[in-house]
């Protein structure tokens, strides 16, 4: 059930003594994590992408850290930057084109007198789904034309268009919003007092568990959702020198009762500096592998999706991805972590929608300047 593997890292600078004395009391020092970021005091992130669609995340651990978005180079794996959402009753369909194209000179007089000859779906079964955006950058070109930027959708749809929201989708925005947090690693000795052919004893300190993942939306009758859970895995060390025996050591992680953790202690692999580091420092970094699934639910626990083989966006790859976040010395341990999109009221989507199809039909280089 393997899906995306993910490498987060934190690294810090390590001094190597090679003076005698001190010794491994098998204590653990403060964790070296890396400048916690700036929001860091919820217990789950909540957020609003395009209208209706709903962001959370789960915990990330029990105090302030250093978090890094989850990313891949799989351009299979990251979400559109547009689709259909829906949006708009018949009747408030009838509201939103006469408010938002009156007035208006062609081509999009002629899309006003196209929905108004079909009488906007009035009396049928369904919705009027519209094209939203991932962000309010619009940075993208969105592939939907814009003489169809709402499309009827009745209950039953014979064929998809390929640009309607899906679950798949879903998970794509979902895995898009994921923050993983750096590894909360103590080291005994502690870095700086690293000893020259003494073992490096290496930890987990604090909270430390998967993280998942949330998007779904649930507006008008129409209810899906999808969750990403990443699952740490492992943890590797790299002493940053080729004067340590080992370089490097990778470790399993356990699952105990707080979450997931490793202590080298009593393993086989322990990192050990041969050469002092003088008047510098070796730069020592921390690794954790995460294994990412998703579910087609909002719950974490529900079967894990695999790969499938439906086309450009249904294949998936799942390739190997360092995130590396670079820090210096701080003493905050994994914390939780969010980011909120702003809320999309549905008088700013109207001018937005307006605003942006008006642009390309006249001047694509000015939808940048859409509110």
């Amino acid at each position: 059930m393997i899906g995306l593997v993910l490498v987060l890292a934190a690294s810090f600078p390590a001094h190597a003594d090679d003076s005698t004395g001190g010794g491994d009391t098998g204590t653990t020092g403060t964790g070296q994590t890396g400048q916690p970021d700036s929001d860091s005091s919820a217990s789950s992130g909540k957020g609003v992408i395009g209208a209706h669609i709903q962001v959370r995340q789960s915990r990330t651990g029990s105090s302030s850290g250093s978090t890094s978005r989850a990313t891949s180079s799989n351009a299979n794996w990251k979400p559109p930057v547009c689709w259909y959402e829906p949006m708009y009753t018949p009747d408030e369909y009838e509201e939103f084109i006469k408010s938002s194209y009156k007035g208006a000179q062609e081509p999009a007089a002629s899309y006003a007198k196209k929905r108004a000859d079909e009488d906007y779906h009035k009396g049928d079964k369904g919705l009027w789904w519209q094209v939203q955006f991932r962000d309010d950058a619009y940075s993208s070109l969105c592939p939907v034309p814009t003489d169809n930027w709402e499309i009827w959708v009745p209950p039953a749809q014979p064929k998809q268009d390929p640009h309607q929201l899906t679950p798949e989708t879903l998970s794509e925005l979902a895995y898009n919003s994921t923050k993983l947090p750096t590894p909360p690693v103590v080291l005994s000795p502690t870095p700086d007092r690293l000893k020259v052919n003494l073992g490096t004893r290496v930890k987990l300190d604090g909270d430390f568990d998967r993280v998942w993942t949330t998007a779904s939306i649930d507006y008008k009758g129409v209810a899906m959702a999808a969750t990403t859970v990443a699952t740490p895995i492992a943890l590797k060390v790299d002493a940053g020198t080729s004067d340590a025996d080992p370089q490097t050591c990778t470790y399993d992680l356990v699952k105990g009762d707080n979450g997931y953790t490793v202590d080298s202690k009593d393993t086989a692999c322990t990192v050990t500096y041969r050469r002092s580091s003088g008047a510098g420092t070796y730069p020592f970094k921390a690794s954790i592998t995460w294994k990412v699934t998703w579910t087609n639910s909002a719950d974490p626990d529900g079967p894990a999706q695999q790969p499938d083989s439906g086309g450009p966006r249904g294949s998936r790859y799942w390739p190997p991805r360092e995130s590396q976040e670079d820090a210096g010395p701080a003493s905050s341990q994994g914390g939780a972590q969010r980011e909120t999109e702003p809320r999309v009221t549905r008088g700013s989507v109207m001018r937005s929608v307006r605003c942006l199809r008006m642009a390309r039909w006249k001047a694509p280089e000015s939808a940048q300047t859409c509110p």
